[in-house]
């Protein structure tokens, strides 16, 4: 049943708009990453999210604006989860403790159902969308790229790495502890995205590579 458009002056009215945003949000994510750009329709996201298709309108003004918003804010939530959440360096004890569970962290989220499906989406309409293909790599991985960077420099100026480039180290460490699981889920499908297990085996032995060059000799 479709809940009804009324705007209300009510208390409470605030929140029922962005419950209806959330619910159409939830709804086109499933239906785009299943169906693509082109095979999506509004009528069955308004279906989905039990709202009018006027009321999908109202809170975003085309399709083009609903995809924009799903890409940026899955985008964001995967970094953020990735890079803000993470303890401090001091409760692992040692740098490459503390490193493990980063790569551990980072791989084990973009590999995600949810977010290789969102990469394959954007990659397949990026003649069609190439500024939100430059969203998803400026907020995705250039921001990873920037964060372990800081991340490097700073273990370099406390003696926990012998770092002289952090953006190059950034890169190593990205591309060894990443690249072979995400090629493999990214042209394979969900169903050859990496164990658990395959993904820290993946990480433990990317980061004996990385130490061995960047690591402190003690």
């Amino acid at each position: 049943m479709v809940v009804s458009d009324r705007i209300e002056s009510a208390p409470g009215s605030s929140k029922r708009s962005s419950r209806k945003r959330l619910a159409i949000l939830d709804a086109a994510t499933e239906v785009f990453l299943r169906d693509g750009y082109l095979g999506t329709s509004m009528d069955e996201i308004a279906t989905l999210s039990s709202v009018s298709k006027q009321t999908v309108y109202k809170h975003f003004s085309s399709k083009e604006a609903l995809f924009v918003e799903i890409v940026s804010s899955l985008t964001d939530r995967t970094g953020d989860a990735v890079h803000a959440e993470m303890p401090p360096m001091q409760e692992a004890g040692d740098v490459a403790t503390y490193l493990e569970a980063y790569g551990y962290r980072q791989l084990s989220i973009v590999l995600t159902p949810r977010i290789m499906q969102l990469r394959r989406l954007v990659i397949g309409e990026v003649s069609r969308f190439p500024d939100l293909a430059r969203v998803l790599y400026e907020r995705g991985p250039q921001r990873a790229m920037g964060e372990l960077a800081d991340l490097f420099s700073q273990l370099a100026a406390d003696g926990l790495l012998a770092v002289k480039d952090p953006a190059m180290a950034a890169v190593h460490f990205n591309w060894l502890v990443m690249a072979q699981a995400l090629n493999q889920a990214m042209l394979l499908g969900d169903d050859a995205i990496p164990t658990p297990a395959e993904q820290r085996r993946a990480v433990k032995e990317g980061l004996a590579v990385f130490l061995a060059a960047y690591g402190v000799k003690r």
